[in-house]
């Protein structure tokens, strides 16, 4: 059991890791990035602290909020991965500038694609290993129930809400943010089941308790 737990953290960090870098990869395309990575990168502009400081300011703020639309205390646990992306974050792009400054409008399409597939693959293997929740994930399921609609309404709602303050705040929006709502999905889709058949048998106990994740339940928030 203890080994299968330090399995199941090693492919947690794992997928941390991949996310950060692929965000960071969308965010040197200069070609716009998801409405919640745009948000925090204009805070980060217009206010200052790093992109990855924000990351895990406004995860707690949303851990606050969801705490208080359900009524229920704080589920302090979702902090796990906002510490950790946020830090994943800021050292990636530090890495990145030095040797990743895209210039053309082909290498920066290349360097959000790549972006794009690691986003989806890091986070089917963290969203498999049933550790931390995502405060993001969790107040679209609130909205959701508390407006008695469907997954979609809540998220269009909270793509509205991020794309509204990223705007106030002079967030990099661009074809890149349309790119990501689109395909951010259908990306996560295709490598959710691939990454099911590669933990089934290490995980079978969490992976047996884990609800079936739709296309909503991504990062590209």
């Amino acid at each position: 059991m203890k080994k299968s737990n330090n399995q199941q953290y090693l492919c947690y960090g794992l997928g941390i890791l991949i996310l950060s870098l692929g965000i960071s990869f969308t965010i040197q395309s200069h070609l716009g990035t998801s409405p919640f990575d745009a948000l925090l990168i204009g805070l980060s502009m217009e206010i200052g602290l790093t992109v990855g400081s924000w990351e895990i300011i406004l995860a707690f703020i949303i851990i606050m909020c969801n705490s208080l639309l359900k009524r229920h205390r704080p589920e302090y646990l979702g902090l796990v991965s906002a510490v950790l992306t946020g830090i994943g974050i800021d050292l990636w792009l530090f890495f990145l500038g030095h040797f990743i400054t895209p210039e053309i409008w082909f290498s920066k399409l290349l360097c959000f694609g790549v972006g794009l597939v690691l986003i989806g693959f890091g986070t089917a293997i963290y969203l498999h290993t049933n550790f931390a929740p995502i405060p993001v994930d969790q107040l679209m399921l609130i909205i959701r129930t508390l407006t008695k609609t469907n997954i979609l309404f809540s998220r269009t709602l909270i793509y509205l809400l991020f794309l509204i303050m990223a705007t106030i705040f002079n967030g990099p929006i661009g074809v890149g943010t349309v790119l990501t709502v689109c395909l951010g999905g259908p990306i996560l889709n295709y490598f959710m089941p691939i990454i099911e058949r590669r933990l089934s048998s290490t995980f079978s106990a969490n992976t047996e308790s884990l609800p079936k994740i739709d296309v909503d339940r991504s990062h590209s928030v």
